[in-house]
């Protein structure tokens, strides 16, 4: 390489100093691509054993080296398969978390005093600010007044619907029938209280 400069007419001193330059610039690129592709293989791959390999593959082979490893490297890296998993357990929390009809077990929205599946009473209004509540709690949060237990007289009656026949099997009165139902859906919410033994 000097002996080429040399004959292009310049001095053999920068004619070496520019072989020099070249090979320390030419040193340079060939250690920064084994580094990358260490580096890249590590967060990717927690396999000790794959990540010197692609090293050496690179070390060795230089320029198609990289190609043969961008070729077969996987496609993400750890982090973000984290995150796709993060992502995927929140899904999954959020699709669990919904609430449901503990009568017919069909999905039910915060807010319903109703099942409008099956009819199963879910909340109980506060006598004083008729804000929902849950049919176990004997005490208003929210305005502190103490409720009365749900009995057969005092349950209100679930509005009629002409399109079910609601109320209207077998020649069976409606007040009876929603009182029954009220009655069932109270049953069936004080034997889902869990009880801790710890």
């Amino acid at each position: 390489m000097s002996d080429l400069l040399v004959s292009l007419g310049l001095s053999s001193d920068i004619a070496l100093a520019l072989t020099i330059y070249l090979i320390v610039i030419v040193a340079a690129f060939w250690l920064a691509m084994i580094i990358w592709t260490y580096r890249d293989m590590r967060s990717r791959s927690r396999d000790r054993l794959s990540q010197l390999g692609v090293g050496l593959l690179v070390a060795l082979l230089t320029f198609p080296g990289l190609l043969i490893y961008l070729f077969l490297r996987p496609r993400e890296t750890l982090g973000e398969a984290y995150e796709r998993s993060l992502e995927e357990e929140a899904l999954l929390q959020e699709i669990e978390d919904k609430p449901t009809c503990p009568g017919c077990a069909q999905n039910i929205r915060e807010g319903w005093q109703v099942c409008p599946h099956c009819f199963t009473r879910l909340k109980k209004t506060c006598v004083n600010c008729r804000q929902p509540l849950e049919l176990s709690w004997q005490i208003c949060p929210h305005c502190t007044v103490p409720q009365p237990a749900i009995t057969e007289q005092n349950v209100p009656a679930v509005p009629y619907s002409r399109s079910t026949g609601y109320g209207q099997d077998a020649g069976e009165n409606e007040v009876s029938r929603r009182r029954r139902t009220a009655m069932a859906a109270t049953r069936t919410s004080e034997s889902l209280e869990f009880v801790d033994t710890e």
